[in-house]
């Protein structure tokens, strides 16, 4: 076999299979947050609050995700209250979201700021990391432009004075 046809064929199928391999975007946190059942309730009240597109933004974010369980502990009175304002539905998810990645071997104790623009006290002692009362139960779901912890709790925003 001629040397340079066999170079031109090997040149012709590499840019070929080139042609066939895609890259796939990168997995958002609101994308992690929507693959994972247990945060089914999160996820509705996400899109609900107009918030999918900015998760799914440049970030970075940290996202402590309340599980479903723990929405069901949240009085249903509470619960109607934040569906039927979307302000304060908004202020309590971004209460969840801090700017930059936290993954938990890097959370020192003391206070966060989150989006929303008040503080949240982040502790730990050794694997165990809490967010104000709430633990974090599934820690560092890594995604492309963040992280997201599942907690057991969801944490109600400071009343703004």
């Amino acid at each position: 076999m001629n040397p340079r046809y066999f170079l031109m064929a090997t040149a012709a199928l590499v840019a070929a299979l080139a042609g066939c391999a895609s890259v796939s975007p990168p997995v958002s946190v609101v994308d992690r947050i929507a693959a994972r059942p247990q945060l089914s309730t999160l996820n509705g009240l996400i899109a609900k609050a107009g918030l999918s597109d900015t998760l799914k933004g440049a970030g970075p974010f940290t996202v402590f995700a309340p599980s479903n369980e723990a929405f069901a502990n949240v009085p249903a009175k509470t619960m109607e209250g934040l569906a039927a304002d979307p302000e304060k539905l908004k202020a309590m998810l971004t209460y969840h979201v801090l700017a930059g990645k936290v993954m938990v071997a890097n959370v020192k104790n003391g206070n966060a700021k989150t989006v929303n623009g008040a503080e949240l006290a982040l502790s730990r002692a050794g694997d165990f990391v809490t967010v104000e009362d709430a633990l974090i139960q599934a820690p560092d779901i890594s995604a492309g432009n963040g992280v997201v912890h599942i907690m057991d709790s969801v944490l109600m925003p400071p009343a703004k004075r």
